[in-house]
């Protein structure tokens, strides 16, 4: 039994305001994207780079957090071999030339509805339906978090950092993980979670058996409280509107609420100290645990938190 492991990639751009994707032209007759085999010392993401430069002349740009992995059998001089192709995403300029190499005989741009009737492999055409469902969410994101960061300009009192500290992860995540605001730190980096509360939760999420690239992270208010003062109610009334449209966007199998505040705003608990380690289904299904801030700031809650955490990998195991 041989194992064979490939990066690849899909390459998609806008055309006169359609999405289209690139393929290339194999010789056999069917349409192909820009993949091959991991060399040493690669990774996935370097090989699929690489060859995304040789097959198509292509500089990929790949999204921080879109991975696909796909595999299948097949016999290669009479011995069973199992390929694993892990795919990443790459959007390019629509003005982008592309110069494939002696391996393809030509290559095709194929908005969405076109390459479902042109690919021959239902694996191609899962990839490219997880590729098209992640750019919406992508594009729906990005003009959400561009009317979010404006909020500052449309208050005159305005009384939260101007700093808008966006949500980071996978737009496919089956979690969120959702605390009450970014702190200073947050403020100054412009990413969620970074400080000492950050580094606590990232193995935290290890310990349910995840890894911090694989949820999606972010906060009620997404603005830093000067003094790490807790948002106000004018504030919080702002800022949950757009909460609840990422939510809605990503729309995840589990949303992880770390604090009073998280719970309150989502699920109505006030008392995080008696539901947490607990499950709320209201809509989404909810699980309720201490903020990592108050684990920093008393240590009797390190245990606390670190048993919801573990307990969380059975829940998730069931998701």
């Amino acid at each position: 039994m041989k194992f064979i492991y490939d990066g690849g990639m899909v390459v998609y751009t806008n055309r006169k305001s359609k999405r289209m994707f690139l393929f290339l032209n194999r010789s056999e007759g069917w349409l192909d994207m820009p993949k091959g085999h991991i060399e040493k010392n690669e990774t996935a993401l370097d090989a699929a780079i690489r060859e995304t430069f040789e097959e198509s002349g292509l500089k990929a740009n790949p999204d921080k957090f879109f991975k696909y992995a796909t595999d299948y059998w097949y016999n290669e001089n009479g011995e069973k071999t199992k390929k694993t192709i892990t795919f990443f995403l790459s959007k390019v300029p629509g003005s982008s030339k592309v110069k494939v190499s002696w391996e393809h005989s030509g290559y095709e741009w194929l908005d969405f509805g076109n390459s479902m009737k042109r690919l021959k492999f239902d694996d191609q055409k899962k990839l490219i339906k997880a590729a098209n469902e992640y750019i919406d969410k992508k594009e729906l994101i990005e003009k959400l978090n561009n009317e979010y960061k404006s909020l500052p300009s449309k208050y005159k009192d305005w009384n939260l950092s101007s700093n808008f500290v966006a949500g980071e992860g996978p737009l496919d995540a089956k979690v969120i993980v959702i605390g009450q605001a970014p702190g200073r730190n947050e403020d100054i980096e412009g990413r969620p979670f970074v400080g000492i509360s950050g580094k606590l939760l990232d193995n935290l999420i290890n310990k349910s058996g995840l890894k911090r690239s694989e949820v999606y992270i972010t906060s009620v208010v997404q603005f830093f409280p000067p003094k790490n003062r807790m948002p106000s109610d004018r504030e919080i009334a702002a800022c949950k509107p757009f909460l609840i449209k990422q939510i809605g966007i990503i729309r995840p199998k589990l949303i992880v609420l770390l604090g009073s505040l998280a719970a309150k705003e989502l699920c109505g608990e006030k008392s995080v100290t008696k539901t947490h380690g607990s499950i709320i289904e209201n809509v989404y299904k909810y699980y309720i645990t201490l903020h990592p801030a108050a684990a920093v700031r008393m240590k009797k809650n390190v245990p606390i938190i670190e048993g919801d955490f573990r307990k969380l990998r059975s829940i998730l195991s069931d998701i």
